[in-house]
């Protein structure tokens, strides 16, 4: 302490500020608490709450009803015709003459120089007292009065005449309003989907408040509406109860009704979706004359309604086959199999680009010594003969005569005499490497099911078993054919696969009358036939399943991309029985010639959308042009003959015609036609598509259809 009372805050700046010292018998100053921070709203790390105006608004979005393939979402209806619209220049030009012409007639009226014969209405209708009376007022009134509706009747003439009304429309305040976005007001609420108004009619308030709350706090995304929507109709249904469905709701809001596998969404999503309408985009239909105008500028997108007819696309290497149409159809199949709407099945080539791993439950990965899941090589069947018309389908379907009321019953008989007696031994059908030693004739494996059958006393299956070993001696046994086949699948790669002992994990398609998502991964490269084999297989199990499913208002959907070997008769049969099963399949091609002549007039008629992709050879045009048939459309012969004119007044005129239409003056003859012409032709399909884009022709199951439109695959 200082002498004059004083204390330095050494160790605080540069220059201490002197402080007052306590005495030194003061007391002690109490020390204030510091204030306590306010308590937070959740927890540290935790993210805010979403906010759910972004899925309200995407739930209240306008999805008027359109054409098959037209993206709904937000959709604005075009007319079907294209409405004349006279060029700008033409236009403003008109409009601009017809107010001078106006102003001319007005200007000469009101000088005299067309007479006095304009005002005798007026005087032949009113009395002379009114018309000469010393009012000056009045008489302004009456005379101008009269003026101004001479005035307007000569505007309403010329401005007929020069289209006002739609230079008004097109660059007046009506085009401004239809520039400038409008906010919408938000819907009453029995008639607002977010409030679920079909809930709150039938008794369930409880569950509609609930989920309304969940939809307001952000706390609900697209495919929890889609799944509780088809949980409601499993209500209505009568599948499930009432009061069942509302405890669920009440008890976990918009994560009630889970998928199997906890799911309530993607890792990610790469195309946009609409699960009200159960659409994915594709792309955008191209602003081209040869669409109908309805379809122009429209988005183009694809759902379980057109899916159920079949898709099939053909275009070479890199046109966008897998990454423009399957990748999308399956991101959104895959979507609503967690909305418990559908079951999909995707069968590609290891690495093809199908999706992750995440995105499904079940990935069977063929030839990879760390897949979890195998493939059931008999269908999860436990028919003899059933099984052996798969696998007869699967191996030798492709060797089958191509035309189409052919089948493989040979095979499917050779099969069947071997695979009964087996089975009843056993108890299980044959693995691969013992299916190819009964093939072959191998005696061990022959007589011991024979002593086995002979114990049990099955005379029915030894009959079966000694055809067969007399079909043996035969040349040309088909059995040699199908041993030679089924050796592509007994290598070395595939040792750990197609167990029938059960010490794996096989996937059969019977499990599509659940909401499943499957990938089958296909050994490409260096077993190029085993996964020819093998796609046709997938193929022909997924066929024969669906028909037989208890539940089918679960639509089921096979994408198989790249189907160069599986389309065979059988195939082309299974397909065209789908519709009817609530099913559908898309193929990809790289080009028709991967498919016996034969079957690609019945394969394209089977599929109900097909799709042209760029880079299309002439050759696979034809076919599509062919399929996609002839319209009668209308044609104009145009014939112009330029006018001389001859005197000054003449060229004056002219001279004015080229300012206004911008044109030479010329009489022109016009001869309309109806023709009959193809819809797309061969060298159109080759030649005129731009990279990117494809021709693609839809059909519902309600039988709707869409002409071939040129849609662009990435908008």
């Amino acid at each position: 302490m200082d002498s004059d009372g004083t204390q330095d805050a050494r160790g605080t700046h540069a220059n201490p500020v002197p402080r007052p010292a306590m005495p030194q018998d003061a007391p002690a100053m109490p020390r204030e608490a510091p204030p306590v921070p306010p308590r937070p709203a959740r927890a540290p790390g935790v993210p805010p709450l979403p906010d759910g105006s972004a899925f309200l608004s995407w739930l209240r979005a306008p999805r008027p009803e359109a054409a098959p393939g037209v993206w709904r979402f937000g959709h604005r209806p075009r007319p079907e015709e294209e409405p004349e619209q006279i060029p700008a220049r033409q236009l403003m030009s008109g409009a601009l003459i017809a107010f001078l012409v106006g102003w001319l007639v007005w200007s000469l009226l009101w000088n005299g120089y067309l007479g006095g014969w304009w005002v005798l209405p007026l005087q032949l209708l009113l009395p002379d007292a009114w018309l000469h009376s010393g009012d000056r007022v009045g008489n302004a009134f009456l005379w101008y009065g009269y003026y101004t509706l001479i005035a307007c009747a000569i505007m309403l003439a010329v401005g007929r005449l020069g289209r006002w009304g739609e230079v008004w429309r097109r660059y007046g305040p009506p085009a401004w309003r239809r520039a400038v976005p409008t906010t919408e007001k938000p819907p009453a609420p029995e008639e607002d989907p977010a409030q679920w108004p079909h809930l709150r009619a039938a008794g369930a308030a409880d569950a509609a408040d609930r989920l309304a709350a969940e939809a307001r706090s952000g706390l609900m995304r697209d495919v929890d509406h889609a799944r509780i929507a088809r949980a409601w109709q499993g209500v209505r249904s009568g599948r499930h109860s009432l009061a069942a469905f509302t405890a669920a709701v009440v008890k976990d809001g918009a994560a009630a009704c889970l998928h199997p596998s906890g799911e309530r969404d993607l890792p990610g999503r790469l195309a946009r979706h609409d699960l009200v309408t159960g659409q994915v985009r594709l792309g955008t239909t191209a602003d081209d004359p040869r669409n109908p105008y309805q379809y122009r500028a429209t988005g183009l997108a694809l759902g379980p309604d057109l899916l159920g007819t079949s898709l099939l696309a053909i275009g070479p290497a890199g046109s966008g086959k897998t990454g423009g149409v399957v990748r999308p159809l399956a991101e959104s199949l895959c979507l609503h199999a967690l909305a418990g709407r559908a079951s999909v099945v995707v069968v590609g080539a290891a690495g093809a680009g199908l999706g992750a791993a995440d995105a499904y439950d079940v990935v069977v990965r063929i030839g990879h010594p760390e897949s979890v899941y195998d493939l059931d090589l008999y269908g999860g069947t436990t028919d003899p003969d059933e099984a052996a018309a798969i696998l007869a389908e699967a191996l030798v379907g492709d060797l089958t005569d191509p035309h189409p009321g052919s089948d493989s019953r040979r095979s499917t008989t050779v099969l069947a005499q071997l695979l009964g007696p087996f089975r009843q031994v056993h108890g299980r059908f044959p693995s691969v490497p013992e299916l190819r030693q009964l093939l072959e004739g191998a005696p061990g494996p022959l007589h011991a099911l024979r002593t086995a059958l002979e114990d049990g006393g099955q005379e029915s299956l030894l009959r079966e078993l000694d055809a067969r070993e007399r079909q043996m001696r035969h040349p040309g046994d088909v059995g040699a054919v199908l041993a030679d086949r089924i050796a592509l699948l007994d290598r070395p790669a595939f040792a750990g696969f197609f167990d029938t002992s059960g010490q794996s994990q096989p996937f059969s398609l019977k499990a599509l009358d659940h909401p499943v998502r499957v990938r089958i991964d296909l050994p490409e490269r260096g077993h190029a036939d085993a996964s020819r084999i093998l796609a046709r297989l997938v193929l022909a199990q997924f066929t024969a399943s669906v028909a037989v499913r208890e539940d089918r208002s679960l639509f089921a959907c096979l994408l198989l991309d790249d189907a160069t070997g599986a389309v065979t008769p059988e195939a082309v049969r299974g397909i065209q029985r789908l519709r009817s099963a609530n099913a559908g399949a898309v193929l990809t091609l790289r080009t028709l010639d991967d498919v016996p002549r034969p079957l690609r007039g019945p394969l394209l008629g089977a599929a109900g959308c097909r799709m042209a992709l760029s880079g299309l050879t002439p050759w696979d045009g034809q076919d599509f042009a062919e399929v996609w048939g002839k319209e009668w459309t209308e044609t104009r012969d145009v014939t112009d003959r330029q006018i001389i004119a001859e005197t000054p007044a003449g060229k004056a005129v002219h001279v004015l015609r080229r300012v206004i239409t911008g044109k030479a003056p010329t009489a022109r003859a016009v001869t309309v036609r109806q023709v009959e012409r193809e819809r797309w032709s061969a060298s159109e399909l080759a030649h005129g598509v731009p990279p990117g884009h494809a021709v693609l022709s839809l059909t519902t199951v309600q039988g709707e259809h869409a002409p071939p439109l040129l849609v662009d695959l990435r908008g």
